[in-house]
């Protein structure tokens, strides 16, 4: 994450800091999210020798996340939530109903975003969290626990 960060502040970032070792780094630029995204793709992709997909958001849209969120935290289950190209919310419930559902396993989209609830253990042995790994989906969206989202909130 130190490389990462430096290579954001050679990019022209300001404020650069990581949020806990999950890929998330908070910075301040005049640029708007269309404009950064490129600039900070290539170089990723320079730097670490391989294809880097971004996903920038604002403040407000990290808000967004965390209040349209359905699901109260529960110490069984995890719950994320995900950021991604257009209309990947519904591919991805397209994805999870016509995956096995293991038991409480829920979905929903809420205001474009798309949740996913799933037991403590689950996450990487259901049916669904090993869609999330397929190679068709890799470059289309990221995801994030909730309390990672909401980390990367009070950070901001």
């Amino acid at each position: 994450m130190a490389e990462a960060c430096a290579l954001f502040q050679k990019s022209g970032m300001e404020n650069v800091q990581a949020v806990l070792a999950s890929g998330n780094i908070i910075f301040s630029s005049n640029k708007n999210k269309k404009e950064l995204k490129p600039i900070l793709e290539k170089a990723m992709s320079d730097y670490f020798k391989y294809e880097a997909f971004l996903f920038v958001k604002t403040k407000e849209e990290i808000a967004a996340v965390i209040s349209h969120n359905p699901y109260i935290a529960h110490p069984g289950f995890h719950i994320y939530g995900f950021a991604g190209i257009e209309n990947i919310e519904n591919i991805l419930m397209h994805e999870f109903q016509k995956s096995g559902k293991a038991e409480n396993e829920e979905a929903k989209i809420v205001e474009g975003f798309f949740y996913w609830k799933v037991n403590k253990g689950d996450t990487l042995h259901s049916e669904f969290g090993k869609i999330l790994g397929n190679k068709k989906l890799k470059n289309s969206f990221t995801s994030r626990n909730m309390n990672t989202f909401e980390k990367v909130y009070r950070k901001m």
